[in-house]
């Protein structure tokens, strides 16, 4: 069929995919994506493409979905839980401020998502601070700043937070308070880049032979410092609460051990983040109420059996709250259809982003979904790949996916799932400009972080 003869054979359009899309994401008769109550296409006029749509309404939902669970499932416990939302999946001034308006913590792991945090007016001390190779300069800023916590990552580190804690004068009466980061050896995750807990990688310090206990041993001999506890965090994109319990029951015994060989109970646990959520429609998100429920039997269950108390707990959602807000708005450029090496013909559909501004499916294999969002389409659809205008061969948003078989040059393509690691970890390859993040909520649109322009390019470059 002819690309006019498909456009005449068009066809309701798709409903959307409530655990792919935002919260407020509609499609009206004539196929066009709305998101808050503005439709797509006027967000494209109004701040052009590519752009990262984030439905504030969703954030903020997520954001209370986690305190509220972990609040209700931990508070019988006689505990509480800190929920540190993890900056790196993406942070800016407004994001930080929706978190601490929610009840959330800020979790960074560079001096550049700290001054962030800063900046949006979150406290010092309801601001961790991560990374397995902190300058001196981060280091005496989080001092500084008088973060909640500093998260060591290793036994030098250990040594460099305790002189940098006595060059800012900090005592015994007033330490500064660390956590050890340990690797516990379980394996999860949905890339072997994104499991963080197994040894041979660079986070933390491991279980085997008695390091993890070591370390936190040496913290105590530092009376500049004072330890909170132990962290851990086991992987990323996991949708099986399993792996969190095993975790949980590791990090319990880890406490133990430092309490028999110290007499000191550690008064708090971290476990981490890395909750799944759905990028297609064929993957079910990690329910966070049943997760917190689960973790917080198993807490129970291991204390009552240690005959301890129960630690405070905090744990570090990012793609899990912000993961889902967000939708990738690109225009098409070039659609090329390509004889492949079966004989089959696959559509190459050309947008104007890419690998810039979705380095996910280049890294980690990821996979995403995406829909015609200006309007209906034919009900034909034909094999197509969508692909970025970068100068990569492996520059591709989504390998393989069902579109309208008359998709054209200057049509909308929607990419939802995109708010974790687009914008934060986008580039300027072959000097493409960075999208713009556009707030929408109740009708309403605003940039929070704008496009780049030339101007930004240039001003770097020195000549």
């Amino acid at each position: 069929m002819s690309a006019a003869g498909a456009a005449q054979a068009q066809t309701a359009p798709a409903p959307l995919e409530a655990h792919v899309w935002p919260l407020s994401a509609t499609v009206s008769d004539d196929g066009v994506l709305s998101l808050a109550g503005i439709d797509v296409t006027t967000l494209a006029e109004d701040f052009g493409t590519p752009a990262y749509i984030l439905d504030e309404g969703h954030f903020r939902a997520r954001a209370r979905l986690f305190v509220e669970s972990f609040t209700q499932a931990f508070a019988p416990l006689g505990t509480s839980v800190d929920v540190y939302y993890a900056g790196k999946s993406f942070l800016s001034v407004a994001v930080a401020k929706w978190a601490r308006e929610e009840g959330l913590r800020v979790d960074t792991c560079t001096g550049g998502e700290l001054a962030v945090a800063l900046r949006a007016g979150v406290p010092g001390a309801e601001i961790g601070l991560h990374g397995n190779n902190k300058s001196d300069s981060e280091i005496a800023r989080a001092i500084e700043a008088r973060v909640g916590r500093i998260v060591v990552d290793s036994f030098a580190e250990i040594e460099r937070v305790a002189a940098a804690a006595r060059a800012a004068g900090r005592t015994a009466t007033d330490p500064v308070p660390v956590m050890v980061r340990v690797t516990t050896g379980i394996h999860a995750g949905g890339h072997e880049f994104i499991s963080t807990a197994h040894e041979d990688q660079k986070f933390g310090i491991s279980l085997a032979g008695g390091q993890a206990l070591a370390a936190l041993t040496a913290v105590l001999g530092h009376p500049e410092l004072e330890l909170l506890g132990a962290h851990t965090h086991i992987g990323s994109q996991i949708q099986d609460a399993e792996a969190f319990e095993v975790n949980a029951r590791t990090m319990l015994g880890l406490r133990e051990d430092l309490h028999a060989a110290t007499g000191y109970l550690m008064p708090e646990l971290d476990l981490g983040g890395g909750y799944g959520i759905a990028y297609t429609p064929d993957e079910t998100p990690i329910d966070v109420p049943s997760l917190a429920r689960d973790l917080a039997g198993v807490i129970a269950d291991v204390c009552t059996e240690l005959g301890t108390t129960v630690p405070r707990i905090s744990i570090e959602p990012g793609r899990a709250i912000v993961g889902s807000t967000t939708v990738t708005v690109y225009t098409v450029g070039v659609v090329k259809p390509v004889t492949i090496d079966d004989g089959s013909v696959r559509l190459y559909v050309s947008v104007d982003g890419g690998m810039s501004d979705n380095i996910r499916p280049a890294l980690y294999d990821a996979r995403y979904t995406a829909r015609l969002a200006n309007r209906t389409g034919s009900a034909q659809t034909v094999r197509a790949r969508v692909v970025g205008k970068h100068c990569e061969s492996g520059d591709i948003v989504i390998s393989d996916i069902a579109l309208p078989a008359d998709i054209a040059p200057g049509d909308l393509l929607a990419v939802p799932a995109t708010g974790a690691y687009g914008r934060s970890m986008a580039s300027n390859y072959n000097h493409v400009l960075r999208p713009p993040v556009v707030a929408v909520d109740a009708g309403q649109a605003r940039v929070i972080v704008r496009r780049e322009t030339e101007d930004d390019l240039l001003a770097l470059d020195l000549g």
